[in-house]
């Protein structure tokens, strides 16, 4: 019983002693992943996997996001942009498409401070899938939430549930 104790508090005194996520050490962490970075404090476009993306942060709100452009959004079809809303629910995971001044993007918001070596090298690699099978499987991992993998969003939609809504 003593021994389970201590271990418990050796595993929070160690889990304390990791470092927050900052500017600085992000910075330092994005220089090892990706291709070529450029930019400054907070704002960093670069090269990952040859898709250009931009990291940007803001201390003060504890936020963070990486972002892919893929197509100007006036270009989608309706079919397409529900393509991508599925896949959001279903495929994207932990990152999302969005929407902002008319160009679809591949989309990972996080809190700075407790992101990690490892959701930072997962975020890096499921923005660039979520550009990549733009299209096609609309997916940022082999993972998929319902559906079947090589269906698009759409073909792997499960039954609709009735739904009661209420009325305002």
């Amino acid at each position: 019983m003593k021994f389970s104790f201590l271990f418990l508090i050796l595993c929070g005194f160690s889990l304390s002693l990791q470092a927050q996520m900052n500017n600085a050490l992000l910075e330092e962490q994005l220089t090892q992943q990706v291709d070529s970075i450029a930019g400054q404090n907070g704002r960093w476009q670069l090269l990952y996997n040859e898709v250009p993306m931009m990291v940007l942060t803001d201390a003060t709100a504890d936020r963070m996001r990486i972002i892919a452009p893929i197509v100007e959004a006036s270009s989608l079809s309706e079919d397409i942009l529900l393509d991508c809303m599925t896949a959001n629910f279903h495929s994207a995971l932990d990152v999302k498409y969005s929407i902002s001044n008319d160009i679809l993007w591949s989309t990972y918001i996080h809190p700075l401070s407790p992101l990690t070596n490892e959701q930072l090298t997962s975020a890096l690699s499921q923005v660039y899938s979520a550009v990549a099978t733009f299209g096609t499987t609309y997916s940022s991992t082999e993972l998929l939430f319902g559906g079947s993998a090589g269906q698009t969003p759409n073909e792997a939609e499960p039954a609709k549930p009735e739904l009661k809504l209420k009325k305002t």
